[in-house]
């Protein structure tokens, strides 16, 4: 599973999205390129377009003078409701930690462990074998 340029400036890991990890005309993620594979929500964030983002050294929500803004937190109040991930989390370990350990570290947590595909926020089963994973 390759997350590379798939972290949002959220802290969403858009590797981890249903959108990208379907079999057809995948998502290229949040600064991916082409927005024709991209869910509305996503073409139109706000988060993802703020003007506040250029002005940040990290291009993380984290370094913004506004943080934590409105969106983000209602962002992060409904992945931590709906799917047990929390973008200030995310955000938080990447700051003191740095992107490579982030990563390294959502490898191990989203790779199903039954048989070693990539998982989805958006799922409590695995997409390959359909193990249940929460």
């Amino acid at each position: 599973m390759k997350y590379h340029g798939m972290i949002a400036p959220c802290g969403m890991n858009c590797g981890l999205c249903i959108g990208h990890l379907r079999k057809n005309k995948p998502c290229g993620g949040c600064l991916g390129i082409n927005d024709i594979n991209k869910p509305e929500g996503c073409r139109s964030c706000s988060v993802v377009s703020c003007e506040n983002l250029t002005t940040t050294e990290s291009g993380f929500c984290y370094d913004c003078f506004k943080f934590p803004c409105t969106r983000l937190k209602a962002l992060d109040k409904r992945y931590s409701a709906k799917y047990g991930m929390s973008m200030f989390e995310n955000l938080a370990f990447i700051k003191v930690n740095g992107l490579e350990n982030f990563l390294k570290s959502q490898e191990k947590k989203w790779t199903c462990s039954n048989c070693g595909g990539g998982l989805s926020v958006h799922r409590d089963n695995c997409l390959l074998c359909d193990y249940k994973y929460r």
